[in-house]
């Protein structure tokens, strides 16, 4: 199943998602996006790669996945956000102190397709304008977001649970101290010789 998702997920990228079935937790593939590109109506664009906490239950494109508790977790070993602290963005990493693996809290969506079931998420974020880490990430001005990282003694908790209201709990930030970040620099850009022909 590991060749099915590449090392880093982009929008539309399958990738691997954690969810409630009736046998307990499994793992299913599915689109980064509660709405993938190919499901849009010709010359719509529309980005749901994120849904906000404070308005999750409300926002048609998640309230249904909410209320159902189509909840899920989304593991990862890092991921990428932007800085500004140097006057342009440096793409950054974040992970845990300790290097292990993790899982965010996410929302899943399932659609009928020819061949069976087909499977897409969302990730859910929380204000970071306070957060010791996360605030420094994104444009000047920008509200700060964060994604929510489970304590790994939760995660059976925030699958399991029912109700929307009480689900609210388990977003809250992951202590900074327990987490690592990390620049990636720029590679430089390879010289083209004038005569070599490009396309």
């Amino acid at each position: 199943m590991e060749d099915a998702w590449k090392p880093e997920t982009w929008k539309d990228y399958p990738a691997p998602i954690i969810r409630k079935s009736d046998d307990g937790p499994e793992a299913v593939l599915a689109t980064y996006g509660m709405v993938p590109v190919r499901r849009l109506p010709p010359g719509v664009r529309f980005d749901s790669m994120n849904a906000r906490s404070e308005s999750v239950g409300e926002k048609r494109t998640f309230t249904n996945a909410w209320a159902k508790s189509h909840r899920c977790l989304v593991p990862m070993t890092a991921f990428y956000e932007p800085c500004y602290e140097s006057g342009k963005a440096v793409r950054w990493g974040v992970g845990m102190a300790d290097e292990s693996m993790f899982a965010v809290t996410g929302l899943w969506k399932e659609w009928e397709s020819d061949a069976g079931p087909e499977y897409s998420f969302t990730q859910l974020t929380i204000n970071a304008d306070e957060h010791p880490l996360m605030k420094r990430f994104h444009k000047a001005g920008d509200e700060k977001r964060a994604l929510v990282v489970v304590p790994r003694e939760s995660w059976d908790d925030w699958l399991e649970c029912s109700d929307p209201e009480f689900a609210r709990s388990f977003l809250a930030h992951y202590p900074a101290e327990l987490m690592i970040s990390w620049a990636f620099p720029v590679p430089p850009r390879k010289k083209i010789p004038a005569n070599e022909n490009t396309k």
